[in-house]
């Protein structure tokens, strides 16, 4: 009799184009998901799946199965749903982050799923936007927080909050007592986030000018670098300023007056549309209510704050 495994497996081997993948979602081994695929076919005496070298395609008789396979798991996940005690949740959770978001409310969301979903497992790993749009499209991670919304056919998106972006440095450069201009603050070196993501461009075109002198743009993949380079006074940092709140608040860095403007970022939660995306939704759903103040576990309450949230100093988060 087939059973439901099987086919959730065959479902993901067409999605994935892969037995490696499948393997990979499903938290078990390339050979178990052969074996799992052999008896499905045995068990219905149909071929369903066409190998070569590089990839996995469905036959025909695979084409038609995948139609009712993706109904019939989009049916287990709408019953879950519905029906489901959350706390019972299992399984792991392939989460890719922002390092903003590490900086201000990821530990009390992986605090808060801990709480409520005991079971279920958060794997984090830290990037770039372009890399984990990227490895979301590619499928190597299941839900990603980061600048947003994205724009693609086959991805879902909930936005998680706005974070305005400022100009800090350390008093000991001396500007926190006029409004700056972009020639003064030319003068300086300039710290920002990584190169090949959204703010670094729009910081290097406001200042990629040919009236201003040569600027040195430092970028970094770690804001917790970015962060310590400003308050050892090596430049003007231009960083979101909910990440700087206990430096501001202890007198080591100072918020600047300027002229200039950064348009505020926006993250998003992202995921890829599949009739399996419960767990995607339901964290997604409690990150955006912590990321929105709404959660009880939020703020005060559980003694967290932004500004106390532990920050890597000596390593780049990647």
């Amino acid at each position: 009799m087939v059973d439901f495994k099987s086919i959730e497996t065959f479902l993901w081997v067409v999605t994935l184009g892969s037995f490696g993948g499948a393997a990979r979602k499903l938290n078990t081994t390339q050979p178990a998901i052969s074996q799992r695929i052999a008896q499905l076919e045995s068990e219905i005496g149909v071929k369903l799946l066409q190998r070569d070298s590089r990839t996995v395609m469905p036959t025909p008789s695979g084409r038609q199965m995948m139609q009712y396979a993706e109904k019939l798991i989009a049916l287990r996940s709408e019953m879950l749903a519905a029906v489901m005690d959350r706390s019972a949740m299992r399984g792991s959770l392939r989460l890719g982050v922002s390092e903003t978001i590490v900086h201000t409310w990821l530990p009390q969301l992986i605090e808060r799923v801990a709480s409520t979903h005991p079971n279920l497992s958060l794997e984090v790993e830290v990037d770039i936007t372009p890399n984990l749009r990227a490895r979301l499209l590619a499928q190597e991670i299941d839900l990603a927080f980061c600048l947003g919304p994205l724009s693609f056919p086959n991805v879902r998106n909930r936005v998680l909050c706005d974070y305005p972006i400022s100009f800090v440095a350390s008093p000991m450069l001396g500007l926190g007592d006029r409004v700056l201009t972009v020639h003064d603050l030319a003068q300086f070196a300039i710290i920002t986030f990584a190169r090949k993501t959204q703010p670094y461009e729009i910081v290097r075109s406001l200042f990629n000018r040919p009236d201003l002198p040569h600027t040195r743009l430092h970028a970094s993949a770690s804001l917790g670098t970015v962060i310590r380079m400003a308050t050892d006074g090596l430049g003007v940092a231009v960083i979101p300023t909910a990440i700087v709140e206990r430096e501001l608040a202890e007198g080591q860095l100072c918020l600047l007056s300027t002229d200039l403007h950064v348009p505020t970022l926006t993250f998003a939660a992202s995921w890829l549309a599949s009739p399996d995306t419960f767990a995607a939704e339901l964290v997604a759903d409690v990150a955006a209510k912590l990321a929105q103040g709404e959660d009880d576990l939020a703020g005060s309450q559980r003694g967290i704050s932004a500004a106390t949230v532990a920050r890597p100093e000596s390593q780049a988060l990647r």
